[in-house]
């Protein structure tokens, strides 16, 4: 009888040694992520091929809501409470500094060769890297992309506009053609939230104007920045943007868009896979191009995507980087990219026969990628994200100027970076 309860006591010593918590011993890895339209299902069965190359792990994929805001602040009150609950998350571009220098990270410095980091996106690498230390890796690259119904324009024998002016004029003749009080000529992301930040600056930078200089001072109230805000609220009141673009997000514009109900669209590439589906509206009708510019000026695309980091406090860090490695794969990506629409954070994914011959736009928004303008890449970036949103609210629903909404955002982020310095 000692005997046995001796063997029994050294069975569960050596099944816990081995890390197991889930069942048949097991290791639980927990991954959360938020939701991303026509994601959830298929990444299910991506956790799935990496469960069964991988059986001594059970991944739970757990879902939080689609609003980054909501997922931020999730995050922070987890990781301030020290919680090892999840393992690996997925974190928007601009958290990656802050979440760093929190020591809420685990650092992936050393993790990739030079040659496999040679293959990812020069822009969100950069914006994964704190302190030159590599604390996240990306996963899905987004940039903001102009969205067109080829159908209408083609109609008028509209070209393509390049040009901010030129998209105006543009909408402004189909619109007046179509004779629909529906139609509207042009949205964006526009509510008080960080989808306004990302549209705003692809005005500003597509202006030659940005928010911070390259010694980090605030440079927001300048001539140029003033133009493009001040643009971007005549849009509504000429009536080319509708009303409504001050209360929409991501997937209320790609609803409007997808219904048939708008001209141009600025939006991130996931949308592009959903618009082709069988029973879209818009089926066949859509192209993308590189986002409008001033004249003079450059186009700006905003960068985007989203990282794959491991909790610092992580009870499974082997297993969390080896879920990662996975995750950040060319075949991976490849099925992510063609499955979901997702677009691969690997350069040498565009290149893919099968994708290229999905989606022929992929050869120019790699362009679009290469070129994409980072927000500040700072760990007081919600700070100044949070000041951004309201004062570029303020212009776009009519209770304040642009310049002095700009002015007072000046002063604010003046205030906010000499406070950490």
């Amino acid at each position: 009888m000692f005997r046995k309860l001796i063997y029994i006591v050294i069975s569960a010593l050596l099944l816990f040694s081995c890390g197991g918590n889930g069942d048949g011993g097991k290791t639980k890895l927990v991954f959360k992520v938020g939701k991303v339209a026509g994601q959830s299902g298929y990444l299910a069965q991506i956790v799935e091929e990496f469960e069964n190359e991988n059986p001594g792990v059970d991944v739970v994929l757990e879902i939080l809501p689609s609003i980054t805001d909501q997922q931020h602040q999730f995050y922070i009150t987890s990781l301030e409470g020290g919680s090892s609950d999840f393992d690996v998350f997925a974190l928007d571009v601009i958290w990656v500094p802050e979440f760093a220098l929190a020591g809420w990270l685990e650092s992936l410095e050393g993790k990739f060769t030079d040659e496999q980091l040679a293959n990812f996106l020069p822009g969100p690498l950069k914006a994964d890297t704190y302190n030159g230390e590599l604390y996240a890796v990306p996963w899905y690259v987004d940039g903001g992309v102009l969205y067109y119904r080829e159908d209408l324009l083609q109609k008028y024998n509209v070209k393509p506009p390049d040009t901010f002016a030129g998209l105006k004029q543009a909408a402004r003749k189909i619109m007046k053609g179509e004779d629909n009080s529906k139609l509207a000529g042009f949205i964006w992301q526009g509510k008080q939230y960080e989808g306004l930040v990302c549209s705003a600056l692809e005005f500003i930078e597509g202006n030659c104007a940005g928010i911070l200089d390259d010694g980090g001072n605030p440079v927001i109230n300048s001539e140029r920045a003033i133009e493009a805000l001040a643009f971007m609220k005549q849009l509504i009141d000429d009536g080319i943007a509708p009303e409504y673009v001050t209360t929409t997000d991501e997937e209320a514009t790609r609803h409007s868009f997808g219904n048939g109900n708008v001209i141009f669209m600025r939006n991130w590439p996931y949308a592009y896979n959903i618009f082709n589906t069988e029973g879209s509206k818009v089926k066949d009708k859509v192209a993308v191009k590189t986002m409008p510019h001033f004249e003079g000026c450059e186009s700006a695309s905003t960068l985007g995507g989203w990282q794959l980091g491991i909790n610092k406090f992580s009870k499974h860090k082997d297993w969390a980087w080896k879920f990662i490695e996975f995750m950040s794969r060319y075949e991976t990506q490849k099925k992510m990219a063609l499955n979901v629409g997702l677009k691969p954070s690997r350069k040498d994914v565009y290149s893919d026969e099968d994708l290229v011959k999905q989606q022929p736009f992929m050869a120019e928004l790699l362009n679009t990628l290469l070129q994409a303008v980072p927000r500040p890449v700072s760990p007081y970036y919600p700070q100044i994200s949070l000041v951004l949103q309201a004062k570029f609210s303020e212009v776009l629903s009519g209770s304040s100027s642009a310049e002095q909404a700009l002015n007072e955002a000046q002063t604010r982020l003046t205030e906010i970076i000499n406070r950490r310095k």
